[in-house]
């Protein structure tokens, strides 16, 4: 029971980390219909971005505002620079976001190498914490589990709560009609593209003060995200949360009682979903 109890908590800040990084791609891709290849560049990028401020001023907080605002405004460049123009043509839209991450993840190695960088955290983050039934635990995994969660929130109420998530929901459905009523379009998607490219670089600090930051993560964190917003359903913050949630269970109790297949079975899962409910757990059908 103690390792049941243990497995599942490393699974659940696992998937904290995966919600927060398919969170700002379930905006885009799911919200948008925006095929972004340099989601998972977003993430890396932040980590990076955020261990140079942590290591800097010593201030973690600190880290994760300082990338999320450099990363957001990069992709505010990309998206109105590089492919509004494109926006509607998926097969462009994708080539020019995977030029994106191919120059990006050579400028993370030519600048930061090939050597694994971890996010400075304050130092009481670093102690463990007593459980019942599980026995010492590291802080740091329960505040980045909290710390998602508490993202998640904000953002469901932001979409489903707010006029700014109705104006978006209402563009989604039709842009052409939420522009005559005289709202600007473009400015709105332009702000879910920063908003969601902020959040990869948060979960990037969040996943780089637990584990090292390394080269290649680029492309594993993206398709894991993609899992979760397939799994979940696009455009979904719950269903984010209910496939990150998953994803981060199943691969967790794959490595600890079937470490051959743990890839297996997490992609088995993603395949399951689509045969019995192609658009996701919580997704919508479309016409």
């Amino acid at each position: 029971m103690e390792q049941f109890l243990l497995v599942t908590l490393n699974g659940l800040s696992l998937a904290g980390v995966y919600f927060l990084v398919a969170s700002g791609l379930t905006l885009i891709f799911g919200l948008m219909r925006v095929i972004t290849m340099a989601h998972g560049t977003m993430y890396l990028l932040g980590g990076y971005i955020g261990y140079v401020i942590a290591r800097e001023t010593g201030q973690w907080w600190l880290a994760i505002l300082g990338s999320a605002a450099v990363v957001g405004l990069l992709g505010l460049f990309i998206h109105q620079v590089l492919i509004r123009r494109f926006q509607d043509d998926d097969m462009r839209v994708a080539l020019i976001t995977l030029g994106v991450s191919l120059i990006g993840a050579d400028l993370m190695s030519a600048v930061f190498g090939g050597v694994a960088y971890q996010v400075p955290a304050p130092s009481a983050w670093m102690e463990s914490i007593s459980l019942p039934g599980v026995g010492a635990y590291p802080l740091a995994r329960l505040l980045i589990l909290a710390l998602s969660i508490v993202i998640g929130i904000l953002l469901w109420l932001l979409i489903n709560r707010t006029r700014y998530g109705s104006i978006v929901r209402a563009g989604v459905d039709d842009s052409a009609m939420t522009a005559a009523t005289g709202i600007n379009i473009r400015l709105v998607f332009a702000s879910i593209f920063v908003l969601g490219s902020a959040l990869a670089a948060v979960a990037g600090v969040a996943n780089g003060t637990l584990f090292p930051l390394l080269p290649g993560q680029d492309g594993v964190f993206l398709l894991y995200s993609l899992v979760v917003v397939i799994v979940g359903g696009m455009g979904s913050i719950a269903g984010a949360a209910v496939g990150a949630v998953l994803v981060g269970l199943i691969s967790q109790f794959g490595l600890v009682f079937a470490p051959s297949y743990a890839n297996v079975l997490t992609f088995a899962l993603m395949v399951v979903v689509l045969a019995v409910r192609p658009q996701g757990i919580l997704g919508r059908k479309t016409a």
